[in-house]
């Protein structure tokens, strides 16, 4: 049977998609858009791997960075100011050494300043600083650690490229920031490889600003092997699904980052 001119329009009409799934596709689209924008340009999320910053931020603390807070990107710069940063700051930045690991520490030291330790106590600019969330988790004085700059003392873990450039940079017992650069130390003073081991942070390193611990969970692997199988994953990963309430540190969670 001979086929009309109106028969094919319509069975091409019949192997269109439905409405109703062009729009969910064109949504889902808009949605990826969206995430990707934000992710790229306004926020970030970080965990905190490592006890640097305690008690300030945890190890299992999540958080949400401000990306946009001291611009840096050609987007933010042309539509919208930013800060500078200043003396007190918790910023993110790649790590200067290895710019693929990002780091936070808290900022001592801008471009200008003279910082200088004495016995742990920081002084910039010849004033003491006042420090009201640093923690001290050694009882054990370190004369490099606690006594900076010295410039007669290498000591393990310092890195040699800043240990020439310090050399250049230290006046009358003060290390001078350069411009375009921040000194940075951890809140847990002990236990922080910062700025006093690798150097300063370039402002262009700067990623932005902690906003919010928008999750925070307790360490669940302490009886876990060294190098566990895929078994021991599989069965951390059961007990954490199964328990994500218990580990949830909720005094922390939606916490404002200070």
């Amino acid at each position: 049977m001979p086929v009309t001119a109106e028969a094919e329009v319509a069975e091409v009409k019949d192997r269109r998609p439905p409405a109703d799934t062009i729009s969910s596709l064109q949504s889902l689209l808009a949605t990826v858009v969206i995430a990707v924008f934000v992710i790229t340009f306004i926020v970030q999320a970080f965990q905190i791997p490592s006890e640097s910053m305690e008690n300030t931020l945890l190890i299992g603390d999540y958080l949400l960075v401000d990306k946009l807070r001291y611009g840096g990107s050609s987007f933010s710069d042309h539509f919208i100011p930013y800060k500078q940063v200043r003396r007190g700051d918790i910023i993110v930045f790649r790590y200067p050494v290895h710019p693929s690991q990002h780091f936070v520490k808290r900022v001592v030291g801008v471009p200008g300043d003279r910082v200088r330790l004495i016995n742990r106590q920081v002084y910039v600019n010849g004033h003491p600083l006042q420090e009201p969330y640093v923690r001290y988790s050694s009882g054990v004085h370190d004369t490099f650690r606690d006594e900076f700059p010295r410039l007669n003392l290498p000591v393990p873990g310092l890195e040699g490229g800043w240990w020439l450039e310090m050399k250049k940079l230290v006046e009358d017992n003060e290390l001078i920031i350069p411009q375009g650069n921040y000194f940075v130390l951890g809140d847990n003073r002990d236990e922080s490889l910062d700025s006093r081991y690798w150097g300063f942070v370039p402002q262009e390193n700067v990623i932005g600003r902690p906003l919010l611990i928008y999750w925070s969970v307790r360490k669940t692997d302490q009886d876990m092997p060294a190098s566990p199988t895929a078994g021991d994953k599989l069965i951390h990963f059961a007990y954490a699904a199964t328990h994500v309430f218990q580990m949830t540190r909720w005094d922390r969670t939606f916490r404002v980052v200070q």
